[in-house]
């Protein structure tokens, strides 16, 4: 891809300035994961029973029966960017289970021209190079049932590694928290990200980072502060399951995705901001599943200031066959929202297919 260096200082403003809390960091681990929840909008906080579990609520992981593997991979801005996603998970005992994933969105070889023009003012091609820029995320999962019947909990630590060429980079170390309460048809989750907050330390190359500088005329000469917090986020789900009979069922459920702080979602106050999102879905005979949801409300304020409700329509489709998954989810269908529509494919293998 064609970018130039000074594009990385819009990465690099990520950094944290100083040790307050801020509305976006690490937000590409709010994007999800499985192309079966994109397709109903990601509201499966409560109904989430299989290896996906890692992500969307770990305890729904005590209702493996053996070991799954799950796959995905997306791309976003034209093709830019890449998000993938790879998870592996397997029941311990008839009450506990465990799991692991790795995220990965990264943007790969930009055009680092700050070193173009030599210090006699002579253009160089061959002073141009390439980096890439990436965030990862490694997640360890634990679940266990609880001693009231129908309830679960599960635990996330997860490590996340930011890198932006050898301009800077960063770790971070941060707990998520799930609980699940199942009766009869219904099911009812609670995923708290980030519950004790999310640090990331960046360690800033600063010869590098002052280059970029001197490639961009008026730029603050100063560096950025080198942590970063990311406040917790929630989400309650809701799910049911209807049976229409010959081995048809019909799953509807619903997510309050909340942050504690001000944004553009459809209901916001200065203590929490609630996106509210709601997905369908039709089994027939766990063979063929079509889907449906509706989410990412927000007020969308317009060029000339007025504001508009933006939402985003997802559609998708699934088949299933002897323990293998292949799932497909369009994204943003219409283009009703500020997001950006793309094409999401996901596999996921049931181990007891060998034996």
């Amino acid at each position: 891809m064609n970018k130039i260096a000074p594009w990385v200082l819009f990465w690099i403003a990520g950094v944290s300035f100083g040790q307050s809390v801020r509305k976006y960091s690490n937000e590409f681990l709010n994007i999800g994961v499985d192309a079966a929840a994109f397709g109903m909008a990601n509201a499966v906080v409560a109904q989430t029973q299989d290896v996906n579990s890692v992500y969307w609520n770990p305890a729904g992981l005590v209702h493996l029966e053996d070991g799954q593997a799950a796959a995905m991979h997306a791309s976003y801005f034209a093709n830019i960017a890449q998000y993938d996603y790879a998870a592996f998970a397997q029941p311990i005992d008839t009450e506990s289970a465990w799991g692991i994933s790795v995220i990965r969105f990264g943007v790969d070889d930009i055009l680092n021209t700050t070193q173009l023009i030599d210090s006699q003012g002579n253009i160089d091609y061959n002073r141009i190079s390439k980096f890439s820029t990436a965030d990862y995320a490694f997640t360890l999962s634990y679940a266990r049932k609880l001693k009231i019947p129908g309830f679960q909990y599960g635990i996330n630590a997860k490590v996340i590694r930011r890198t932006i060429g050898d301009f800077a980079n960063s770790w971070g170390f941060g707990f998520d928290l799930g609980l699940q309460w199942d009766r009869d048809d219904w099911n009812f989750g609670l995923m708290v990200r980030d519950i004790t907050t999310t640090y990331n330390v960046w360690a800033i190359n600063e010869e590098a980072f002052k280059s970029i500088q001197g490639a961009v005329a008026g730029q603050n000469q100063e560096l950025p502060e080198s942590t970063e917090i990311t406040a917790p986020k929630a989400q309650f789900g809701v799910s049911r399951e209807f049976d229409l009979h010959n081995e048809t069922f019909l799953r509807v459920s619903g997510n309050l995705n909340m942050q504690f702080t001000k944004t553009n979602d459809i209901l916001a106050t200065d203590v929490v901001s609630i996106d509210p999102a709601l997905g369908a879905e039709y089994n027939y005979t766990d063979l063929i599943f079509v889907r449906a949801g509706l989410g990412n409300f927000q007020n969308v304020t317009q060029i000339d200031g007025s504001r508009r409700l933006g939402f985003q329509p997802n559609i998708g489709i699934g088949f299933k066959y002897k323990g293998i998954q292949i799932d497909y989810a369009l994204t943003d269908l219409g283009d009703q929202s500020a997001a950006l529509y793309s094409n999401i494919f996901s596999v996921k293998v049931d181990f007891s297919i060998f034996r």
